[in-house]
């Protein structure tokens, strides 16, 4: 039986990882492209796709390594918050940071409760 906080950590890995999607997506394409026109760096967003699925239907695997995913965009945010010359791009990059670090850490939560029943079934 599923908590409310789980369904509520559930909930909001769901839509950090869908509105991570679109930042990439968009952030390439349209809002602050490296060249003008947008570029291949869009298809970062790819590896999160593969994710959606799982992440929906709420499968632990998934869940586990989508968090470890997410810790590649963290970097990325964190590094083109810092050398990105555009005060657009910054922004997004910090928007990058925060949604990548609430899939992480809702990710990790979620799986927590499970992966200490399955310790404690095991010994």
């Amino acid at each position: 039986m599923e908590t409310k906080l789980n369904q509520g950590l559930h909930r909001l890995a769901c839509i950090c990882l869908i509105a991570l999607i679109v930042l990439c997506v968009g952030w390439e394409l349209w809002w602050a492209p490296l060249r003008p026109g947008g570029t291949l760096m869009a298809l970062k967003a790819v590896p999160l796709l593969f994710a959606v699925r799982g992440v929906l239907r709420a499968r632990l695997y998934t869940l586990q390594w989508v968090a470890m995913l997410s810790l590649l965009y963290l970097m990325e945010g964190a590094v083109r918050a810092w050398s990105d010359a555009s005060a657009v791009s910054a922004a997004l990059a910090g928007v990058e940071i925060a949604l990548s670090l609430g899939l992480y850490l809702c990710a990790i939560l979620y799986v927590r409760p499970a992966k200490r029943a399955a310790r404690r079934q095991a010994s």
